[in-house]
């Protein structure tokens, strides 16, 4: 079973003057356990949200490009964990080792 376990901070989190050197030696230590344990696919870090670009189609059967985030909100994804685990009560117990690792909120999704 995989799951996503997804990352929020606010919008105005910077991680080079919010995180500090504990926050980093906790969260390469997540990453190390999962590898060790063989259940991480994949693991990235997104650019802040005001960055980002959204796409629609348009009434007109084409696309409009837009400037920020899909979502309005205070909290976007951050950055993001695939794990591959045998239950959704495993991927909960890696959720919360991430909330206390990165000091931030997560939320875990399961992919179809």
């Amino acid at each position: 079973m995989r799951f996503l376990i997804a990352i929020h901070h606010r919008d105005d989190f910077d991680a080079s003057q919010s995180e500090d050197a504990e926050t980093a030696r906790a969260i390469d230590a997540l990453n190390d356990e999962m590898v060790e344990a063989g259940i991480r696919v994949f693991v990235g870090g997104l650019h802040r949200a005001h960055t980002a670009k959204s796409i629609r189609a348009d009434e007109a059967g084409g696309v409009r490009v837009t400037e920020g985030p899909y979502l309005a909100g205070e909290e976007h994804v951050a950055g993001f964990w695939v794990l591959d685990v045998a239950s959704l009560e495993e991927a909960l117990e890696w959720g919360a080792k991430a909330v206390l690792a990165c000091k931030a909120p997560v939320e875990i999704r399961q992919f179809h």
